[in-house]
């Protein structure tokens, strides 16, 4: 298999091509997640999805936020075989390009107020563009910098690669409070929300002024020269020997497990602080974007000593950890975002009885009565348990509320300790949540950075491009992207604003399974020392 003979490039030309890809990364992830930002407040539901109550358009939000999600394989497929057959750098100018059209398209898109029901499908066809792009785009930008990389440093080089995710989220934030920070919030609430989908289009500008000037990856070109590329990648990806095994491991056990930490440590933190916690919406983002920001720097220490110590130990040890530490370190950051909530839910737990306390979130309206109490609560974001019993009753703290009208309901939560308004806490209640963020995006760190020279290093270089982002995508899209449709689905069925993490912590133990026993170490250095 050829493979190139050419100097390792200049430390100049090295962090050109690092930057540009890890730039280009950070604004292809900010156009994608400006999405679920938003998502996470309310404006996408209220804007462009039409219902009967605020749960059902959140959840919608968040089911049109994994759409562009549930298209990131086709985009794999599709720009994997474009990518593997005329090369990595033109594959992934064009990825950015259709991104960043898409999402300026979503911020031009009129409400629904206006258009009816043509504005959640246009929305739909533009996440699911977005999809598409986002499905080429992390395999290319991989793959070109780990074939870059001198020996013993794809690991350090191509998790700020990984980082550039990372910073997607924070960028989006950012941008998120500038502009908040210039407007009136009447202004905000009407069009100025529009803003940062727009300013997509400035990223691009720059993102392709970034990568036109960088040259093709020497595997591929070499590849090229040998005559070496496959007809069709994406077929060879399944017949190649042993890359079945491959591809289940990379899908399952390493991108799904991955992702649903990565977003549980973001948008699954600043949904449950916005809501769960009744947490100020600035102030959400704001802690929410510093303790990321601040956790920065685990991508690129786990990804560098992944070229010391392999690249399956710093994962292995990372899910582990997350079972453990998973809900401890929710209820410690709930504890600190509203402590008042957190003690009145101990101290005066909400009990609804009755005979059919069915809920659905997706109702308008619901059946009986317990429904319709757990609807009341559900909507209120305040936990709840019910028992099956003759009639219909409310207990707060052990004590029945004879009229359980919304009125009524309001007032004897009030009077248990329930904070219903937004609130920000004290300074020692932000710094323990920030250091709780932090190690939240210990465990990103570990499990995400050194994923990328992992997967370049598991697939040959005439199908790598398909063989990594196919696999990546489908555990990515399918288990990240609808984790926080799942765990508000599940957080409003129960009545529990923990009980959504149950789904992450599943998909961790599985994927810590599959890793344990399916995964053979791929880096070169730790796998001389182990010899």
């Amino acid at each position: 298999m050829a493979d190139t003979e050419e100097a390792p490039l200049a430390r100049g030309d090295m962090r050109l091509v690092i930057g540009a890809s890890a730039v280009g990364t950070i604004f292809e992830w900010y156009d994608f997640f400006i999405y679920g930002t938003l998502a996470a407040s309310g404006i996408i539901g209220r804007a462009f999805f039409p219902a009967g109550n605020e749960t059902v358009q959140t959840l919608l939000a968040w089911a049109g936020f994994a759409v562009g999600f549930g298209f990131r394989p086709l985009g794999a497929v599709l720009f994997g075989f474009l990518g593997d057959r005329l090369g990595r750098k033109y594959t992934f100018l064009v990825t950015i390009t259709v991104m960043g059209v898409a999402t300026a398209g979503v911020g031009l898109v009129p409400p629904v107020a206006t258009i009816g029901l043509a504005a959640p499908a246009i929305i739909l066809l533009l996440r699911i563009a977005q999809g598409l792009a986002l499905g080429g785009e992390y395999g290319g930008a991989a793959v070109y910098v780990a074939e870059h990389s001198p020996p013993g440093r794809s690991g350090y080089y191509t998790s700020f690669i990984q980082a550039g995710v990372a910073g997607g989220f924070i960028l989006s934030l950012a941008v998120v409070l500038a502009v908040k920070a210039l407007c009136p919030d009447a202004v905000w609430e009407a069009w100025a929300w529009r803003l940062p989908f727009v300013f997509s289009l400035a990223l691009l500008a720059v993102s392709l002024w970034m990568r036109l000037k960088l040259s093709e990856s020497p595997v591929f070109a070499a590849l090229r020269k040998a005559g070496e590329t496959v007809r069709n990648p994406f077929i060879e990806s399944f017949r190649y020997p042993g890359n079945w095994k491959r591809l289940f491991v990379a899908m399952i056990g390493i991108a799904a497990g991955l992702t649903v930490i990565w977003y549980t440590a973001t948008f699954s933190v600043l949904s449950f602080a916005e809501h769960a916690m009744r947490l100020d919406e600035t102030t959400a983002q704001l802690v929410t974007g510093t303790g990321v920001l601040a956790g920065l720097f685990w991508f690129v220490l786990f990804g560098r000593l992944s070229d010391r110590i392999g690249r399956k130990k710093p994962i292995v040890i990372g899910y582990a950890v997350t079972l453990v530490a998973l809900f401890p370190l929710f209820w410690i950051i709930g504890d600190a975002a509203n402590p008042g909530l957190a003690e009145a839910a101990r101290r005066a737990p909400v009990v609804v009885s009755g005979t059919d306390c069915h809920y659905s979130p997706f109702a308008k309206q619901q059946t009986g009565a317990c429904g319709q109490m757990l609807d009341y609560f559900s909507k209120k974001g305040i936990a709840y348990t019910t028992v099956r019993a003759p009639a219909t009753v409310v207990t707060i703290g052990g004590v029945t509320v004879e009229d359980p009208t919304p009125a009524h309901l309001d007032a004897a939560l009030a009077a248990n300790g329930y904070q219903l308004g937004k609130v920000v806490p004290g300074p020692r209640g932000i710094i323990v949540m920030l250091l709780a963020i932090v190690a939240l995006s210990a465990l990103s760190g570990a499990t995400y950075g050194p994923v990328a020279a992992l997967l370049a290093e598991m697939f040959p270089p005439h199908i790598r491009y398909s063989s990594m982002s196919i696999p990546y995508h489908i555990g990515c899209g399918y288990f990240g992207g609808f984790l926080p449709f799942i765990s508000q689905y599940v957080v409003a069925r129960t009545g529990n604003p923990y009980a959504g993490l149950w789904y992450t912590w599943v998909i961790v133990a599985i994927a810590l399974v599959v890793t344990m026993f399916g995964l053979t170490e791929t880096a070169p250095i730790a796998k001389r020392r182990r010899r």
